[in-house]
Parts: C-alpha cells; sequence; structure tokens
C-alpha cells in the first residue's frame, strides 16, 4: 500500500492539510482523538496492525492483502 496524503485523507473524509500536518509531528500527533481514530480505522481495514503503545515499543505490523484485492 503506498498512498498519498491526499489519499489517505479522502479515504478518511479529513483534510490532507491535516495528514500533512499529522505527518510532520514526531511522536504522537497533537490532534482531536476522533480524527486519529479515523484514522486508524481507515489504516487498519487496509491490514496495519498497531502495536506497543507510544511509550512502550510502539510500531505497526503489515498484513497482506489478497493480491487479487484491488487497493482499497
Amino acid at each position: 500500500m503506498k498512498w498519498s496524503a491526499e489519499e489517505l485523507a479522502q479515504k478518511s473524509d479529513i483534510a490532507s492539510k491535516t495528514i500533512r500536518r499529522i505527518e510532520a509531528v514526531k511522536g504522537v500527533p497533537n490532534s482531536t482523538t476522533k480524527i486519529l481514530q479515523r484514522i486508524q480505522t481507515v489504516l487498519e481495514t487496509a491490514g496495519i496492525e498497531f502495536i506497543g503503545s507510544p511509550d512502550d515499543a510502539p510500531g505497526i505490523r503489515i498484513h497482506s492483502q489478497d493480491p487479487d484485492e484491488e487497493d482499497t
């Protein structure tokens, strides 16, 4: 999955300017819980699993999508 900020913005119904602002922050972004949850939901639906916590080994696991599935 290679999404631009604009693609993630469209899929999560969040302004691309907001996505770029969040991407520019190191660590936990300063944004509303609602916006961060929306982004997390879209990424999880695409096969991203969030692991750890902000204070303890944060990271992701990428679960392969079926190659026959269209990039959604």
